[in-house]
């Protein structure tokens, strides 16, 4: 079970923190601060290199803590507020399957974060060896995904009419 725990950790950790590195440092084909920006702009998060700044970091961080197991649901609650953010606002007009753009990937990494913040990361992490697992219960488990979708909520609720796309003068 803990080796199972760990794989998955570390593939669900360590491929939402690979997005995040797109949005921040460009790397893996990513467009970096400046492109993730313009387009958190274009989706009405401004200002747009603000929004890009902190998705990046949600994945970025939330995906290292959860592939090393550090700091109980801290990282699975930081994955779930974007991941729920960029369904609600980018996927969910696009159905289910990820080939439409749909929620299907940002489904899955909620639903993995989900799992870890309720769960925790298993022996085989780092709050297992210096003696944290008890940071990871049912009600930290609760708290923090109560917590992210609240975020992910406020976040959405919040954000300004997106830019209309401007016509071409002839």
């Amino acid at each position: 079970m803990n080796l199972a725990l760990l794989l998955v950790r570390l593939v669900f950790g360590l491929g939402i923190a690979a997005h995040g590195a797109q949005k921040l440092f460009g790397w893996f084909g990513g467009h970096g601060l400046a492109g993730a920006g313009g387009m958190m702009e274009s989706l009405g998060f401004r200002p747009g290199r603000t929004f890009a700044l902190a998705a990046g970091l949600g994945e970025g961080v939330g995906g290292v803590l959860t592939a090393l197991g550090l700091l109980g649901p801290l990282g699975p609650a930081l994955m779930i507020v974007v991941m729920l953010t960029a369904m609600l606002v980018v996927h969910r007009p696009n159905g289910f399957f990820s080939m439409n753009n749909g929620i299907e990937l940002p489904l899955l990494y909620a639903t993995g974060a989900f799992g870890f913040a309720l769960v925790g990361p298993g022996l085989f992490s780092l709050d297992g060896a210096f003696g944290w697992l008890g940071l990871t219960n049912p009600v930290s488990g609760w708290i923090a995904v109560v917590l992210a979708v609240i975020v992910a909520v406020v976040n959405v609720a919040t954000r300004h009419a997106p830019h209309a796309a401007q016509p071409h003068a002839a």
